[in-house]
């Protein structure tokens, strides 16, 4: 079978699962391998995501790793058979693999929960918020991979899902590019939180509790708990969290940041009376 040269995030997740079941069984590489008449070295590229494995083979393993979790295995069955070609393909090769990677994890969502500190969550953003925001990299953009990143990011906020937002009074007043821009980006969220999908939520300045809600976060829903995912900005694109402490973690601190914030509706009359001071 031909190798994967560049293994998306959800094939790799697909191969993490793998070998926390495998080793959760108390097995090696070799001791699954040889249950399933292959070699180490298949096993261990399914368990990178490097090659794929059908549904006969995870019926298989499943028996050989003595799980029971029907629910898991049918949703890890609709993660390896899959072969969806969605819209972000035609980035692909012109943009970095984590922006491909999470437009292919947004796809498949629930749900969607957002904290954001210093800027206004990317699937929320004007276009000409998106393109302040990415012109202040550095190293700086040519001009073309610039509009790539901008039409990528627009193209996010096509797909409806669940979405909860907490947003900080410090993002809301940052202004990335100049007033008109931002007076334009605090109406865009006021017309969003009344989406029937959006829950916009904010924390003022003069809200006591700020400790709580001090780390940006993007919480992304699987089709079960145990398959959620973090994703935190990192300097060159985004990383993706998925140890189930990790995730306990990131969802009470979710839970934490929702209960010193506003609520919905006092959340519009605050974003409403900031547009107003610009």
């Amino acid at each position: 079978m031909v190798l994967r040269r560049e293994p998306t995030a959800r094939q790799m997740r697909l191969g993490v699962e793998l070998r926390r079941l495998r080793e959760a069984a108390g097995l090696t590489a070799t001791e699954a391998a040889a249950l399933l008449g292959a070699n180490r070295v298949q096993i261990s590229h399914i368990e990178s995501g490097l090659t794929g494995v059908s549904e006969q083979r995870l019926h298989r393993l499943k028996s050989h790793y003595a799980c029971t979790d029907e629910e898991f295995i049918s949703a890890l069955i609709t993660m390896a058979t899959d072969r969806t070609r969605g819209w972000w393909e035609e980035y692909r090769g012109l943009l970095p693999k984590s922006f491909l990677d999470l437009a292919e994890l947004e796809h498949h969502a629930a749900f969607l929960h957002d904290v954001a500190i210093l800027y206004v969550p990317g699937r929320l953003q004007t276009e000409d918020y998106a393109r302040a925001v990415f012109s202040a990299r550095l190293p700086e953009l040519a001009d073309d991979e610039l509009e790539l990143r901008v039409r990528h990011r627009m193209a996010r906020q096509e797909i409806v899902i669940p979405h909860e937002v907490v947003i900080h009074e410090a993002a809301l007043r940052f202004r990335v590019s100049d007033r008109l821009a931002t007076r334009a980006q605090l109406a865009r969220l006021l017309e969003l939180s009344e989406a029937d999908y959006i829950t916009l939520r904010v924390i003022p300045f003069d809200l006591d509790g700020f400790a709580k809600a001090s780390s940006t976060m993007t919480y992304v829903g699987g089709p079960l708990p145990k398959l959620d995912t973090v994703v935190r900005d990192a300097p060159h694109g985004s990383i993706f969290i998925d140890s189930e402490a990790q995730l306990n973690t990131y969802r009470t601190s979710f839970r934490r940041v929702k209960a010193v914030s506003l609520d919905p509706e006092r959340s519009r009359e605050f974003i409403h009376d900031l547009a107003k001071e610009l």
